[in-house]
């Protein structure tokens, strides 16, 4: 695989995982907005949509942080990875 490819293969992995991340955004708003709806209708009591809301907000968020928030790995820190999978030279013993 020469560097073109590599870099296409790239290229298309973040084109998708941009797109599933508008996907999850979208149905956190839509599945969110329709608990709010129910809430409203069944009476305006105590706000329990705060709990999915909450919990899948944490989803979310750590959604985003993957796909906007992370830088794509370099060669110098694949190197510096390999390097330290090497491990320390063995000494010699005598």
């Amino acid at each position: 695989m020469d560097q073109h490819d590599t870099r296409r293969s790239a290229a298309i992995a973040r084109i998708t995982d941009k797109r599933d991340f508008r996907t999850h955004a979208l149905l956190y708003f839509a599945v969110n907005a329709l608990l709010v709806v129910i809430w409203a209708a069944s009476g305006v009591g105590y706000f329990w949509p705060i709990w999915p809301i909450a919990g899948w907000g944490i989803g979310v968020v750590l959604h985003a942080w993957n796909v906007f928030g992370q830088k794509p790995i370099s060669e110098t820190e694949i190197a510096e990875e390999m390097h330290r999978l090497d491990g320390p030279p063995s000494r010699s013993t005598r």
